[in-house]
Order: C-alpha cells, then structure tokens, then sequence
C-alpha cells in the first residue's frame, strides 16, 4: 500500500465518538414515546437489541474488512478489491447519497429544534414548501451551522473529533441524568404493559431500529487518518454498536418507568416530558435534555459530513468522480474541495424546507441499505477469493456470519419497498431515490468517458478483478 497522505491524528475516543455521535442522533428525543406505545416497555427494548444485532452482523464484516485495507474511502475500498469497478461504484455512490442527505437534512433539523426551546423563534415568514413554513430565523440558523460545520471539517478531522468528542460528552451527560432520575423517582407498575399489541405491535418497532444505527461506517472512511493498532480499530467499531444499543434501550426504560401510557399518549415529546417530571416537573430540565438531543443533531451532522467527504474524495481519486474533489488541503490534510461541496449542499438545504430534506433522508436511508448489502458481500467474496489476506481482526465463523449479514441486509432492502413498513413514500421519496440514482449513472458515464482506462484506478488501491481480466487477455 502506498504512503497515506493523511494525517493519523485520530485515537481511540475520536473514533468512538464519531462512530456512536453519528448513530445517536435526535430520535431518542422525539421517538421514544412512540416505540413505547408501539411494543410496551420491554417490547420496544428487546427490539432495539434484535434490530441491533441484525447491524452487529454487518458490523462485524466491517470490523474485519476496515482493518484489512485501512484506506480512505471505507465501503470504496471493500467492493473495489472484491467486486471491481461497477460494483464499487454503486457501492460507493450509495454511501455518498446516504451521508450526504443526513448533512443536508441536519441543516434543517437543528433551527426546528431549537423551536422547542424558544416557542418565539419562528419569525419573518418567507414561503412555504412541502407544506413546511420557512421562516428567516429558521433559515438563518441552518446557514450559519451550515459554515460553521464546514470550518470545522475544513480545518482538520482532529478538530472534528473535538468537536464531536465534547458533544457525546454532553449527550450521556443528559442520558445518565434521565436514567438516574427516573431509575429513584419512576416505578415499575408505571412501565406497564411490559408487551403490548402483540407480535405486530414488536415488528412494528424492529423494523425501524436498523436504521437508528447507522453511522457506524464512518469509522472506515477514516481508516487513514486513525493512529490505533489495527485490530483496535475493528474493536471500538463493533463497541460503537453495542454502546449505541445500551444506550437507546436505557432511554426507553427511563421513560416508561416515569410516563405513564395514558401520559405517552398525550405526549407530543415524551422523552422531555419525563426528565421534567423525574425531576419534579422542572421545565428547566425538559430544556436540558432537549439540548442534549441538540447535542446528538451535531454529533450526527459533523460525523456524516467526515465520512461524507472521504467517500467523496476516495471516488474523485480513483477518477470516477471529477478529479478536482481529489483535493487534499496542502496545511490540513483534508479532502477541501469534497468537504466545501458537502458545506454548499447543506448551506442550500434550507431553502426547500424539511418536508422535502426528510424525503430526502430516506431515499438515502435505502441506499445505506444497498451500500451494507455490498459491503456484506464483498466480505463473503473475499473469504473465497483471498483466504489467504492479512486480516489482523478476523471474524469467528467468518462465513456464516458474512450470510447472515447478507441476508439481513435484503430483508432490510425489501421494507424499503413501497406499501411496506419501512416503504418509501410513493411518488415522492421514490421519485428523489431515481433522481440520486439517473445522477449517480450519469456522473459514472461521464467519469468513464472522461478518464477511460484510468476509470476506477487509484494509487494503492488493488484491483484484483481487473487485473486477472487484463492478465488473461494478455495486456
């Protein structure tokens, strides 16, 4: 492998944080109530730890993989080696529309967040999209985030880290808090029914928690740029996970051991609901926690904008995307012109409003999906191809659990099919998944007529199909 131009500046905690500040964002805010009702108390639990070990799977194939081929670019890297040029690219591209989209949406997540905390804020109508208001203070808010986000990655992934290491601090802060508090003032008959609405009340809940975790790939796309001996590497990213379940399934039992059903059912924000009556109906620590959740909106954003702009920046390197999103800033060690893109996307966001940036969201939560499929898969062909890789972290029962991680991974594609519980919204949602598809496409037919025979190709990046291909046919 050739020298990496990054810098390695990234210890254990930079990684941990980046990895669980992007699962943990602010649907433990807004949607612990829901899950409560949905599948009672320990209902809703026990389906965060299925739907988590369903992620552990394909998280144990990228604990393996990532350190493998610690390069830039992650999932790029995985399906390269494995399944060649086409199947890297749809790979890739998938992951890019995914972290691209949860960026872009933050832009307007935190401004309608902070509504809660200001019941005033909303001010100078402009228009409405979608159905959505767009109001100046809104709009103000994501654009100035929108640059400070950007300084921040521009500047250097150390300050990122940073930046993300101080907000998860801040989170589990909140998190430890409502736990206490609802573990000496909650009680257990409270937290009844411990199973409600039966097995379809269960699946109800199981089929959205695979997508609360993901974030923990953002780990791989920083491989470069961590300095950790390499097996620790897939260590912290399968602990991001496990922690990331612990922590959504501790959110739900405070809640219920402090609201009641028929408070839940009234609730329009029941997590913050609980924390002010666990601490004797105080307003202020509703406001607290609310931060907190605040605090899980940058975490999130500040992390998909890293491993957005590695993806990014792995593609234009291996000249299928344009060559000048290759760019490393020469003082930072930062892919420049991936992340200044990234930065524009999310400074625009807020003029379409959220309605449109959460259809967005989820059009780009199927291509997660996609990117998971092909990274599983890759995993499963290299276990044939290359038994014989380095693989300083190496999977027990590799091949079993690389088949089931395929499989989960269809399962969770198949939900994204429209009537189904996770289904994207017809015509809307799937009319932006074609459109990130048709761009996709015509971006590769581009760099492929641009580039030709250089299509694909990166210094230090091995291509094994190709090159048996090009060896047989005697090039």
């Amino acid at each position: 492998m050739a020298e990496s131009k990054f810098k390695k500046v990234l210890n254990r905690w930079d990684i941990f944080s980046l990895a669980f500040g992007a699962m943990i964002g602010w649907s433990w805010v807004i949607l612990s109530g829901d899950w409560i009702k949905g599948a009672g108390t320990l209902g809703a639990i026990l389906a965060f730890v299925v739907g988590g070990i369903m992620v552990l799977f394909v998280g144990l194939t990228y604990a393996e993989l990532t350190v493998a081929m610690p390069q830039c670019g992650g999932e790029h890297v995985f399906s390269m080696r494995a399944l060649g040029t086409g199947g890297s690219f749809v790979c890739s591209w998938a992951i890019i529309v995914a972290y691209v989209a949860v960026a872009a949406f933050e832009a307007c997540a935190f401004p309608t967040v902070v509504q809660y905390i200001f019941p005033n804020f909303m001010k100078g109508f402009m228009y409405t999209i979608g159905g959505f208001d767009v109001y100046v203070s809104w709009m103000a808010t994501g654009l100035v985030l929108s640059i400070i986000m950007t300084v921040i990655n521009y500047v250097g992934i150390k300050t990122a880290a940073v930046v993300n290491t101080v907000l998860t601090v801040i989170i589990a802060g909140v998190g430890i808090a409502l736990v206490a508090a609802s573990a000496v003032r909650g009680d257990l008959q409270t937290a009844e029914p411990f199973f409600d609405k039966g097995f379809k009340g269960f699946l109800g809940v199981v089929v959205m928690t695979p997508f609360m975790f993901v974030g923990f790939d953002v780990i791989p796309q920083a491989a470069e740029e961590i300095n950790l001996p390499l097996k620790k590497i897939g260590v912290v990213l399968l602990v991001s996970i496990i922690m990331a379940i612990s922590f959504y399934g501790l959110v739900i039992l405070a809640v219920s051991l402090v609201m009641s059903k028929p408070e839940l059912e009234v609730s329009s924000l029941a997590t913050a609901d609980a924390m002010k009556k666990a601490f004797f109906n105080s307003a202020a620590a509703a406001k607290v926690l609310i931060i907190g959740g605040m605090a899980g909106i940058l975490t999130s954003w500040n992390s998909f904008f890293v491993g957005g702009s590695r993806a990014i920046y792995s593609m234009a390197e291996a000249h299928m995307l344009p060559k000048f999103l290759a760019k490393l800033h020469p003082k930072f060690k930062t892919p420049s012109n991936a992340i200044l893109l990234i930065g524009a996307l999310c400074f625009v966001a807020p003029f379409f409003g959220r309605r449109m940036l959460v259809w967005l969201v989820d059009a780009g939560s199927a291509a997660t999906v996609i990117a998971y499929f092909l990274v599983a898969l890759s995993y499963l062909v290299l276990r044939k191809t290359e038994p014989g890789m380095e693989r300083p972290y190496k999977v027990p029962l590799g091949v079993p659990v690389g088949i089931i991680a395929v499989a989960m991974t269809l399962v969770m594609l198949v939900l994204y099919v429209p009537g189904m519980p996770a289904g994207l919204v017809w015509p809307q949602e799937c009319i932006l998944f074609g459109i990130t598809v048709l761009l996709g496409a015509l971006l590769g037919l581009i760099a492929k007529v641009r580039y030709g025979k250089k299509f694909g190709w990166a210094e230090g990046l091995l291509h094994p199909i190709r090159e048996r291909r090009a060896l047989e046919a005697g090039e």
